[in-house]
Order: structure tokens, then C-alpha cells, then sequence
């Protein structure tokens, strides 16, 4: 579906992509949660991540230094699928 908009939609200068998170520190997923400890050990980075790891991609993203990037999935995991 992702590269189907992406080329539907590239023509118009309209990009399409997915931001793929891992761990993000929320009230429902906290990073002191009962499993934390056991989360972290899977993450390169050993800590969950923040709204604000994920919001700065996005904005990269939505920025015109993004332009070029279209019809992909980044995944902002800490390094957990690494």
C-alpha cells in the first residue's frame, strides 16, 4: 500500500512513508514498568525511546531536507530490530 500511494502520489510531489517505533516511554507503556528491565536488554541503546526521538523524524520528514525520501518504513526502535 505504502509504495502504491507513494508512486500514485510522487507526481504531485506528495510523499509517503511509515515511522516504525519501538519502545516509547508512555503512561501505558512506561520505561519503569514491570518488564522494563527485560525490554531494555533488547534495545541497542538499553532505554526506551521518547515522543520527542519519535517527533524529531517526523518533522525531518514533513521538512523539505526530506523531499527525495518517499515509499519507505524507518524504524525508530533504539536499535531493537538491529
Amino acid at each position: 500500500m505504502r509504495s502504491t500511494l507513494a508512486r500514485d502520489l510522487g507526481s504531485r510531489e506528495i510523499t509517503i512513508n511509515n515511522v516504525q517505533p519501538g519502545r516509547i516511554d508512555t503512561v501505558m507503556n512506561p520505561a519503569n514498568g514491570p518488564m522494563a528491565d527485560q525490554i531494555r536488554g533488547s534495545i541497542a541503546l538499553g532505554r526506551y525511546g521518547s515522543g520527542d526521538d519519535i517527533a524529531g523524524l517526523v518533522a525531518w520528514l514533513a521538512s523539505p531536507d526530506a523531499a527525495f525520501i518517499t515509499g519507505t518504513s524507518l524504524k525508530v526502535d533504539g536499535g531493537t530490530s538491529a
